[in-house]
């Protein structure tokens, strides 16, 4: 098999580059994944190599062959100036925060943030030093008014990850990058397939590969890009000095997902809005909460600024009681009831987000379920609900 050289390479379309990147069966006596190596020390011939720390790797901590396989595809995918992995989701949501802030300086994070990382902004960041304000999702280049003399970034999700409100992100940057602000962005539910974050002028992009980039629901990781080799520098020096590392096997396990990402999504693209299309002709739902819709009042930023969408939205019941959604979700074959998502099975997950929002109040009148759309028989899933959904009738 031959080795294209980076020029060559970067002119292979998305699909081909996913099965190419971080693999070279020469490094790995021809075998086609490369292979998985464990370890933390690392052995020197002579002291003045020791000393000078002649040599590709010099310590676990650093790196080896296994995780520069993925860090070199998972680059060739988000399209910055570097990557780092971490060993879960919300440690690459910590660590650039952690990386690009200071005592004194003020965060704005969007309101429909990922929870875990707002109960990190809430409690870790104020022992810092750090301000936190929190804002309306949908606030767009009036970004603006919010900024203090000692904004230094902004945080934001699109769509956010329990009520999917669509970010106008381009005009976030805009204002942004006008008074020197960085831009940081939770990009697991599009993924850089879906949404270019680097293009749009996003500064740090986060990824939680335990999701869509791993995809079997077996693997915790998390990864980080940077637009400009300076952010790269400035988060490498964080990672290292973090101690943050990730399991070789992680690495390989995601790697492994990496090769079949763009299959899965494509699939669980046109399953997602099926279902939630479905879920939109109920009786019993009040509304869907889905950007790739066109009754979703997200919708128009989401067809101007993303290629496709993932299969993870939420929707609101009807005025109804726990008893029943209990009811109706516990008896489910099909949907797991667990968090997290993005691998092959289907999950529900009920939820209440109005205790913790700040900045906004949504206006849920029933209660509200967030839906994974896998990889199982449309038919089959519209089967489960609604047996589900006729338990819930009884047991209202």
């Amino acid at each position: 098999m031959k080795k294209l050289p980076p020029s060559d390479f970067a002119q292979l379309r998305e699909k081909t580059r996913l099965v190419l990147a971080g693999r070279d069966p020469a490094d790995s006596y021809g075998f086609v994944n490369p292979a998985i190596v464990r370890g933390s020390t690392v052995i020197y011939p002579t002291m003045e190599d020791f000393l000078a720390r002649k040599a590709r790797y010099t310590y676990g901590t650093h790196g080896n062959p296994t995780i520069d396989a993925l860090l070199a595809a998972l680059n060739t995918m988000e399209g910055g100036a570097g990557v780092l992995v971490c060993s879960s989701g919300l440690l690459a949501c910590t660590l650039p925060l952690l990386a690009v802030l200071s005592a004194g300086d003020h965060l704005l994070v969007t309101d429909s943030v990922y929870r875990p990382t707002r109960n990190f902004c809430d409690k870790m960041l104020p022992r810092m030093g750090v301000e936190v304000s929190y804002y309306d999702p949908a606030i767009g280049a009036d970004i603006a008014t919010l900024f203090k003399p000692n904004t230094r970034a902004v945080w934001t999700e699109a769509p956010g990850s329990q009520t999917f409100e669509m970010q106008d992100i381009p005009a976030i940057v805009v204002a942004a990058h006008a008074r020197d602000v960085l831009v940081l962005m939770d990009n697991t539910w599009a993924t850089p397939l879906f949404f270019d974050s680097h293009k749009f002028g996003v500064d740090i992009s986060v990824q939680a590969g335990t999701k869509y980039y791993a995809g079997h629901s077996d693997v915790l990781i998390g990864t980080v890009s940077a637009r400009t080799p300076e952010l790269y520098k400035q988060l490498n020096e964080a990672w290292q000095a973090l101690g943050v590392i990730i399991a070789p096997e992680d690495a390989f396990l995601t790697l492994r997902g990496i090769r079949t990402m763009h299959v899965r999504l494509k699939e669980q693209m046109p399953a997602g809005i099926e279902m939630a299309t479905w879920f939109e002709s109920r009786p019993e739902v009040a509304r869907v909460m889905h950007p790739a819709l066109p009754s979703d009042p997200g919708h128009a930023l989401w067809k101007r600024n993303f290629t496709g969408a993932s299969s993870l939205f939420a929707i609101e019941l009807k005025p109804v009681s726990m008893k029943a959604v209990g009811a109706m979700l516990d008896g489910l074959v099909l949907f797991g009831m667990g968090a997290s998502w993005g691998g092959y099975e289907s999950l529900a997950l009920p939820f209440d987000c109005r205790a913790y929002r700040t900045a906004t109040k949504p206006g849920f009148e029933g209660p509200t379920i967030r839906f994974h759309i896998g990889l199982e028989d449309i038919d089959d899933l519209k089967a489960d609900l609604e047996a589900g959904f006729a338990r819930l009738r009884a047991a209202a």
